[in-house]
């Protein structure tokens, strides 16, 4: 590599990126292309002769960005969130810029003992128990996802089990886990060679706001023993017999009660691992920390840095008291790898402690965020997305057309909206519409799940650009696009101004007027007659009923005033008492 070469090409790589996020709001949050737009706009083989970078970048503007979906964009509350940010970048950049490959001490000796003493540092904002530590028998390993730490950590209990029972134990070996456990855990079962019918979701409700139930779980495991069945892994945010307990699931961010469970799955020998991919983040504030209370009963414990801790993808921590269990499970010895220290036993192999042999210099970024933004910042940050749902959830409360599904704990807030009278579908059909609507539309993108049959939307606050404008524009478009579903009405957006320039100047005036009323709405609206004197003047006197007309060049035009906003629909339109 030519150094002057990089830095000149480096500089412009740079000013892309700081442009791209600079006007990141402009782009359409979830790309709004088609199946296989790109292969129709690339050559079908690669060049014989170099092209410049500047050409490279203006097919990646031209033709890349397009197909991208923005998950920095400060309007993107789907999913979970996957945080960057400039000390999570440089940190991945000098990775890059090193390049090595630290599957052992011997291959790159800081690379190993950084991690060490990372994740040391990181478990110890997490208060997590010493055994966890590296300065014990256990220590931290950073994975790349959740779904690899839950893979490794079932494979260790796996093996623990079988070592003592013999390999034919394993059809009788069962997995237990919450109904909102992620589906990782059935991929992991699948790979270790767990008997589909042995993988058992225990269901969850809203009578414990979905966590998993300790006397659910005691019966299921009494249950199996009855009839020879081996219990060896539960997950429900439990892992050996193994235990995954999810501190803040997937779909809902329940909450298991760690300790109960964890003293279930000592009981039976069953290995017990915390999952708080997304959650775990906010245990370094005191005030959450609570959430894990009862991880000193675990053997292994996950979070992912990279989902809501300022540390760019991929940097999945985890800890386990027992390192030897993984390495057991996991350790591959052949001769071109052997050297002293590792053969004397004085030093970390980490490609003991994961799926594949090489793996990359991540904790440089994560112990860049560590000290460049430093705890009480990243405390603020934490806080700050958590207020952000709050009050989202609190706009949502506020319209009665909408409910709050279940208690919001972080900064996920699950709601619906709420369906007419008799709905067949429970209003499965009008969330799965709205969700369409406000993706489609491009301003925001959201997610969804289901919970006890009903189909729910998810919001999930956690974009390091975003702010509370953000969360009142993503708002807005959510009440309009209900507004159009429940009532039959097309809003009417700038692309449509010149067709509806006197709508919109009477709608404009008429809706400050009628604020009060507005307010005590409880179907979140109420329709206006208009009369125009002359016709297209702003003078106009306004009359209240229940439907209103205005004739207008393009015809007749319903106009309706809802709180979020104003929308006009043709008079064919159905109309909602």
């Amino acid at each position: 590599m030519d150094s002057e070469q990089l830095r000149e090409n480096a500089h412009k790589m740079v000013d892309f990126i700081a442009d791209y996020y600079k006007s990141i709001e402009n782009f359409p949050v979830l790309s709004q292309v088609e199946p296989g737009y790109l292969r129709e706009l690339l050559p079908d083989s690669a060049p014989n002769q170099p092209e410049t970078l500047q050409n490279v970048l203006d097919d990646v503007q031209a033709k890349i960005l397009p197909g991208v979906t923005h998950w920095q964009s400060p309007s993107y509350f789907a999913y979970y969130p996957s945080n960057s940010s400039v000390a999570g970048f440089l940190g991945e950049m000098l990775s890059a810029g090193i390049n090595m490959v630290g599957f052992s001490w011997i291959t790159s000796p800081a690379a190993t003992e950084l991690e060490m003493i990372v994740l040391d540092w990181l478990g110890k904002l997490l208060k997590l128990p010493e055994d966890f530590l590296s300065t014990g028998q256990g220590g931290g390993v950073i994975q790349g996802t959740a779904s690899e730490s839950v893979l490794v950590v079932l494979l260790a209990a796996r093996d623990r089990v079988l070592t003592k029972l013999g390999k034919n134990a394993l059809e009788k070996l069962v997995v237990y886990a919450s109904d909102q456990t992620h589906s990782a855990l059935q991929k992991a079962c699948k790979i270790g060679g767990i008997h589909p019918e042995n993988c058992k979701l225990l269901k969850t409700d809203s009578s414990t706001n979905y966590a998993l139930s300790p006397g659910l779980l005691s019966k299921a495991i009494s249950d199996d023993i009855s009839t020879g069945l081996i219990p060896f892994f539960l997950c429900a945010t439990i892992i050996y017999g193994y235990i995954l307990i999810s501190v803040g699931t997937t779909s809902s961010t329940a909450v298991d009660p760690l300790l109960a469970l964890g003293k279930i799955a000592k009981n039976n020998g069953i290995w017990f691992h915390v999952d708080a991919a997304y959650a775990g983040s906010a245990c370094i504030c005191p005030e959450y920390r609570c959430y894990i209370d009862g991880v000193e009963e675990a053997d292994s414990f996950n979070m992912n840095a990279h989902k809501w801790l300022l540390t760019n993808f991929d940097c999945s921590a985890l800890w386990v008291k027992d390192r030897n269990a993984l390495i057991q499970a996991l350790s591959t010895n052949p001769e071109f790898l052997k050297n002293k220290a590792s053969q004397a036993n004085m030093v970390v192999d980490y490609k003991d402690w994961q799926i594949p042999l090489g793996r990359r210099f991540r904790s440089l970024k994560l112990w860049m965020v560590l000290r460049l933004y430093g705890l009480e910042n990243l405390q603020c940050y934490i806080r700050n997305h958590i207020n952000l749902a709050k009050y989202f959830e609190g706009l949502v409360a506020a319209d009665s057309r909408f409910e709050v599904v279940t208690p919001r704990i972080f900064s996920l807030v699950c709601f619906r909206l709420l369906p007419p009278s008799n709905n067949e579908d429970h209003g499965n059909n009008l969330n799965r519409d709205l969700l369409d609507a406000v993706n489609s539309s491009g301003k925001i993108f959201i997610s969804h799940t289901v919970l006890s049959g009903k189909y729910i939307l998810r919001f999930a606050v956690g974009a390091p650009l975003t702010e509370e404008r953000h969360v009142i524009a993503a708002w807005k478009v959510l009440q309009d696009e209900s507004t159009s579903l429940l009532g039959g009405a097309r809003m009417i957006y700038h692309n449509q101004l010149e067709k509806y320039v006197p709508v919109l100047i009477l709608l404009q005036f008429a809706g400050n007027i009628q604020s009060k009323m507005l307010e005590k709405l409880s179907h979140g609206y109420v329709q206006m007659k208009f009369q125009l004197s002359p016709p297209g003047s702003r003078a106009c006197q306004v009359l209240l009923s229940f439907i209103g007309t205005l004739n207008l060049r393009n015809g007749p035009v319903s106009i309706k005033i809802v709180a979020s906003g104003i929308s006009a629909y043709p008079n064919s339109a159905e109309q909602r008492d």
